[in-house]
C-alpha cells in the first residue's frame, strides 16, 4: 500500500484493566477468544447505534473468527504471552475500539490480529501469521481498511525469500497457487502504484486493490481471505522443520528483515498513531504487530536498507529511494515477474 487515505482525529485510549492474578490460564484463553468474548471492551453493551448498525452490515470480526476456527483444525493454538498486555482497548466516547488477539503453535511463532471498529463505519483488520524459523513458510498477511465508501486491501502469502530471482522458492510455494491468484485478481483489480522496494515483499499471488464498498465486494474479499488462509494452512501441514542450523538462521534473518521493513515503512501505521498516540502506537507496532523486530536479530533498518541512510545517520522518510513504481500488476498469468519490462 503506497499511499494512505486514512484521516482520523486523535483519540485517547483507556487500557483495559488487567485480569485478577487468580484467573487461570484456561480462562484467559476463552476470555480473549474471538468466539466467546462477549465482554471484551463492553462492545455488545456500549456500542453506539451507528456503530452497531455498521458492524451488523459488515465486520472484520467474522474474518478473525473464521481464521481462528480454521487454524485450530490444523494446529493446537495456545495464547501468546503478548495477549496479557495487548488485548482490548476502547476510545473515549465509544468512537473506536481495538481488539487484539495473539496465539502460537508448534509451527507458528505468532498468529496475531488487530481489528478496529469506528462509529463512522471505519473498519481495519491487520492479521498475520509468522512461522517459526525452522520453517521457510511464507508469512500470511491480510491488511484491510474499510470505510462506508472505500476499501484498501492487501492480501498475500508474503514470501520469506526472494521470488523474483529464486525460482526454486517460487515453485515450492506459489506455482500451484497461481490459478487462485488469477481468480481473485480478476475480481479485485490491481490498486495502483506500488514502489519497487515494497514489491520485493509481495508474491505473484498478492491481492492489492482499492474498490468502493459494497456487499458483493465484501463477499469477494471474505471468500479470498478464506481461500488464502486455507492455502497457507495446507502449506503449513506439509512443511517439515529444518535440521540445518545455517538454513534456520537464514530463515530467521529473512523474517527479521521483513519485520524491520514493516515496522518502519508500513503506511497503515498512520491510523494507529492517530487513534492511540505516538508512544502507544510505537509499542503496538514494535511489540505486537511486528513482534520480533527488536529481538530476532541485531541488524537495524539501515543495515538492511542502507540506501535509506541520511547523512546524519537517520532514516530517510521517503516512500521510495529507487523511484520506480508499478501501476499495473508486475506478474503475468504464469506467475512470472515482468516488472523489469514495465515503465
Amino acid at each position: 500500500m503506497e499511499s494512505s487515505l486514512y484521516h482520523f482525529s486523535s483519540l485517547r485510549i483507556i487500557p483495559t484493566p488487567k485480569k485478577p492474578p487468580s484467573l487461570p490460564r484456561t480462562s484467559i484463553t476463552y476470555a480473549f477468544s474471538i468466539f466467546t468474548s462477549t465482554r471484551c471492551c463492553g462492545i455488545n453493551n456500549m456500542m453506539r447505534p451507528s456503530m452497531a448498525s455498521a458492524t451488523s452490515a459488515f465486520s472484520y470480526k467474522k474474518f478473525v473468527q473464521f481464521a481462528l476456527e480454521e487454524t485450530r483444525k490444523h494446529a493446537q493454538l495456545i495464547p501468546s504471552p503478548l495477549q496479557e498486555n495487548f488485548n482490548c482497548e476502547e476510545a473515549i466516547g465509544g468512537k473506536a475500539e481495538l481488539q487484539m488477539h495473539s496465539f502460537e503453535s508448534p509451527k507458528i511463532r505468532l498468529l496475531r490480529s488487530l481489528s478496529v471498529e469506528g462509529s463512522d463505519g471505519m473498519q481495519v483488520l491487520d492479521f498475520a501469521i509468522f512461522p517459526k524459523p525452522e520453517f521457510d513458510l511464507p508469512i500470511f498477511c491480510a491488511n484491510f481498511f474499510t470505510t462506508a465508501m472505500m476499501n484498501i486491501i492487501v492480501l498475500d502469502l508474503n514470501p520469506l525469500h526472494d521470488v523474483i530471482n529464486q525460482q526454486n522458492y517460487k515453485e515450492k510455494y506459489y506455482k500451484h497457487l497461481i490459478p487462485l491468484g488469477i481468480k481473485y485478481a480478476e475480481l479485485l483489480p490491481w490498486g495502483g502504484k506500488i514502489t519497487s522496494e515494497s514489491i520485493k515483499f509481495f508474491s505473484p499471488i498478492v491481492m492489492w486493490s482499492k474498490f468502493p464498498s459494497s456487499q458483493q465486494k465484501h463477499h469477494v474479499l471474505y471468500s479470498a481471505f478464506k481461500d488464502y488462509l486455507k492455502s497457507w494452512l495446507e502449506l503449513m501441514d506439509q512443511a517439515s522443520g529444518e535440521t540445518d542450523v545455517s538454513q534456520t538462521m537464514f530463515n530467521l534473518e529473512a523474517q527479521h528483515r521483513y519485520l524491520t521493513w514493516r515496522a518502519e515503512k508500513d503506511p497503515g501505521h498512520q491510523v494507529l498513531r492517530r487513534l492511540v498516540g505516538e508512544t502507544h502506537a510505537k509499542e503496538i507496532i514494535r511489540s505486537f504487530l511486528f513482534n520480533g523486530v527488536d529481538d530476532l536479530g541485531t541488524k537495524t533498518f539501515i543495515d538492511y536498507f542502507p540506501e535509506y541512510r541520511c547523512d546524519d545517520g537517520t532514516i530517510n522518510q521517503k516512500r521510495s529511494m529507487i523511484g520506480k513504481s508499478f501501476e499495473s500488476r508486475p506478474w503475468d498469468t504464469r506467475g512470472e515477474f515482468i516488472g523489469n519490462t514495465l515503465r
